[in-house]
């Protein structure tokens, strides 16, 4: 999928979890049953799923991925480029490390605008 595909699918839209962080989708569904059940999410089955978006930076530039979790595996449902003006501003402040990063500052305003949520 791509950005244009997302905009079509509202129900996709609404189910975009805006907060979850790589880290705490790991938390929450790869480590499930070790959880303190007092936060805002409980894991009870591998029914139970998340999605989320999250700056991959292992290629040459920073591309974002929506990704759908559960306790059994994480799919990469939609890659989206980032506006140029952005991806520079993105390794100006963050620098190249490879990884998985959360969406937030300018990027995540944007992206946001983009599918009215």
């Amino acid at each position: 999928m791509k950005l244009d595909d997302i905009k079509k699918n509202q129900q996709l839209i609404d189910a975009i979890d805006w907060d979850m962080t790589p880290e705490e989708a790991v938390r929450l569904y790869l480590e499930w049953g070790n959880n303190w059940a007092g936060g805002n999410y409980v894991i009870r089955s591998k029914d139970d799923t998340a999605h989320y978006f999250v700056v991959n930076t292992w290629k040459d530039t920073p591309v974002i991925y929506l990704v759908q979790r559960n306790s059994d595996e994480a799919k990469e449902l939609a890659e989206i480029e980032i506006p140029e003006v952005l991806k520079k501003r993105y390794v100006e402040i963050n620098g190249k490390a490879k990884g998985v990063y959360s969406i937030e500052g300018e990027i995540k305003v944007w992206l946001k605008k983009e599918l009215d949520s």
